[in-house]
């Protein structure tokens, strides 16, 4: 792991939990907290420069991902940190902000997600998809769309690919530490 590319910033500094990678080519500064077993692959940038980011475990944040914060200001007194739960994956090229994101959610490529969006455990985001800003979402749904909208429940196959996908890149990760 290459220390360049973990910045403190002000007063914090990044915390990684046990068996974290991060690639090279990844970026994360300020106060910003990995739990354990978690991914971070190239390119993916995670600013906690002016609010906090929290990301729980066995998290992967696919190539490309933008993760950040909304500050606090007087158009917004307690700002909007980054909040993410257990065994998410955050697709390729996906832009999280300012938003909370429960356990169990696949986000799917390209995704965004906006300033105070709120998405509950159990929920499959659709590639290219837009979650605007303060949008609450409901458990056990796939969205779709720009903004989303509800298109359907999910099956008991689905609901188990969250605990598989998590699984799966706890693995490829463990490969990549090997080399790194």
């Amino acid at each position: 792991m290459n220390n360049e590319n973990i910045q403190p910033f002000k007063q914090w500094s990044p915390k990684l939990g046990q068996r974290v990678m991060v690639a090279p080519q990844a970026f994360i500064n300020g106060d910003v907290e990995l739990g354990d077993d978690c991914s971070v692959w190239p390119m993916a940038v995670i600013r906690g420069d002016m609010h906090k980011i929290r990301i729980g475990n066995r998290v992967s944040i696919q190539d490309g991902a933008v993760l950040h914060i909304t500050h606090q200001s007087d158009f917004n007194p307690e700002g909007h940190p980054l909040m993410i739960g257990d065994d998410v994956t955050i697709g390729h090229n996906a832009c999280l902000h300012g938003c909370q994101i429960e356990n169990e959610v696949l986000i799917g490529i390209g995704v965004t997600v906006l300033d105070g969006a709120k998405i509950p455990s159990q929920v499959v985001i659709g590639a290219g998809s837009l979650v605007p800003p303060g949008k609450q979402l409901e458990s056990g749904f796939l969205y779709i769309g720009s903004p989303v909208k509800k298109t359907r429940e999910l099956n008991d196959k689905e609901k188990s690919f969250f605990k598989y996908s998590a699984q799966n890149y706890v693995k490829l990760k463990d490969e990549y530490l090997k080399n790194l």
